[in-house]
């Protein structure tokens, strides 16, 4: 996998409704996306997304979207980013384009 969606909360409506929208469009786009929908506090997520590999990890949480943000993180980098919900999909795939042609 390329890219791995987690929602925070997947109780959450909003957060799971945006993280499955996220990760159908980034599969649409040809990116390997694997939506983690367990029902484990987001650390344990992070930690399993981290020992597979995983290079981007998108996080999707009541916080971000209240500020109409979702979180990009790249492995092994101290701090994420926020990107737009609405342009999310793009960045990323741009992302995983240009992480694979270098």
């Amino acid at each position: 996998y390329e890219v791995v969606v987690v929602a925070v909360k997947w109780d959450d409506g909003a957060s799971r409704e945006v993280a499955e929208r996220l990760a159908g469009e980034l599969a649409d786009a040809g990116v390997e996306t694997l939506l983690d929908d367990r029902d484990e506090r987001p650390g344990v997520k992070f930690a399993d997304a981290d020992l597979i590999g995983i290079p981007l990890r998108v996080t999707v949480g009541p916080r971000g979207l209240a500020a109409g943000k979702v979180e990009l993180k790249e492995r092994g980098r101290e701090s994420g980013r926020d990107l737009g919900v609405e342009e999310a999909a793009a960045a990323i795939a741009h992302a995983v384009g240009e992480a694979r042609h270098s």
